[in-house]
């Protein structure tokens, strides 16, 4: 039985090495933030350095997709962390401006996207629930993350009328 599981393990080795070895072009997702136009809920070209990424060797495979997703994403939120930043540094500016009495815009901003965070994370486990007795479960999780974080990413820049 040891044996068996040894050759399982070692035909389908290739394949999780080649999914690990996956990568996106990170100006693909920067070219797609920088021209989704202000107000768009969802940008049109979402996917795109994904769906590159899946014509590579091992890319095709569900881990394949799955980790090409997260590829995406890993840079949708390098650049959701980037315009959280930027949006903040403007509520603090706007706050010493015009201060207050009822609450910080940096301070509501924070409590914003701690709440984002929460309930994005939820609202992709509900999905990746609703699918998890098919291998399509992971690929569901992952493109819910990738999707709400870029939708976040924008609302994020146009929180600042850019």
């Amino acid at each position: 039985m040891k044996q068996g599981l040894m050759i399982v393990t070692l035909v389908c080795m290739p394949q999780i090495v080649a999914a690990q070895e996956l990568r996106i072009d990170p100006q693909i997702v920067r070219s797609c933030f920088a021209t989704t136009e202000i107000g768009a809920m969802y940008p049109p070209c979402l996917g795109q350095a994904s769906g590159q990424c899946q014509a590579q060797p091992g890319g095709s495979t569900t881990i394949g997709i799955t980790d090409c997703i997260l590829a995406e994403t890993r840079e949708w939120d390098a650049i959701l962390n980037e315009q959280y930043q930027a949006t903040q540094a403007h509520a603090a500016e706007m706050d010493a401006a015009v201060p207050s009495s009822m609450m910080d815009r940096s301070d509501a901003l924070r409590d914003a996207q701690r709440a984002w965070i929460a309930f994005r994370d939820a609202d992709c486990g509900a999905r990746y629930a609703m699918w998890q007795d098919g291998t399509i479960r992971t690929i569901v999780g992952a493109n819910c993350q990738m999707t709400m974080t870029a939708q976040r990413a924008i609302e994020l820049r146009d929180m600042r009328g850019q």
